[in-house]
């Protein structure tokens, strides 16, 4: 199979929500699903977020365009746009966002692009930043 060029999934996001407070009733509340249609759906038995205890944990995005689902396989700065605005919603959605993220990670088919991500990761994480952890990946879900 062919190797795509320069693909990104971004995944693994801790986010805290908008309602954290401990307390002994808040620490049994179940989790509850995340869904909107304003980034891609699922593409196996997983949510595209789930809230537990006031944080939010995001599933990994590829570059999917959530009006056509079809795979972007555009510039590596057109992906990494994508996968952020998705997850942005994603997060929306879950009544928070970006600005409250702790943890994120990348994943890049080749460590090379990773200058070209950082800058337009750059435009969506502001101080003080999330942890974060970028890893060059060999395969993920439809070759990316």
């Amino acid at each position: 199979m062919k190797r795509r060029e320069s693909l990104l999934a971004l995944g693994g996001m801790a986010i805290i929500g908008p309602n954290i407070l401990f307390h002994k009733e808040r620490s049994q509340e179940m989790k509850k699903e995340v869904k909107t249609k304003k980034a891609p759906k699922a593409i196996g038995p997983y949510s595209q977020a789930i809230v537990a205890n006031g944080f939010v944990f995001a599933s990994g995005q590829i570059p999917i365009d959530p009006t056509n689902g079809e795979l972007n396989t555009g510039t590596i700065e057109e992906q990494t746009r994508l996968v952020l605005n998705n997850l942005s919603e994603v997060l929306k959605a879950a009544g928070t966002s970006l600005d409250k993220a702790v943890k994120c990670t990348v994943f890049l088919q080749d460590m090379n692009d990773f200058s070209r991500m950082n800058s337009v990761y750059s435009e969506f994480f502001k101080p003080p930043f999330p942890a974060r952890a970028a890893v060059q990946v060999a395969r993920l879900p439809k070759d990316v």
